[in-house]
């Protein structure tokens, strides 16, 4: 068996698809969220805590988001959470 095919293989399988979507998506949120946390937690007079309350938030939200965008593609692929 050739490299090229082990590759063509590894890059058609649908797990592994999935977790290069699931990857971006966090990524892609993550930075995002820490970009909203730091602005908010340098511009603005909030206690320390209300920056962790965005973090909790945050874990949430995109579990919903997640989700939500999961169902919208009908692909039972993709990873759960």
């Amino acid at each position: 068996m050739s490299d090229e095919s082990r590759f063509q293989k590894i890059r058609n399988n649908p797990l592994f698809k999935s977790f290069l979507f699931y990857s971006a998506f966090r990524a892609v949120y993550g930075f995002g969220i820490l970009l909203f946390a730091y602005f908010f937690a340098t511009s603005t007079d909030s206690p320390w805590w209300a920056t962790v309350l965005i973090f909790i938030a945050s874990m949430i939200f995109s579990r919903v988001l997640f989700k939500f965008i999961k169902s919208k593609t009908g692909s039972s692929e993709l990873p759960s959470e």
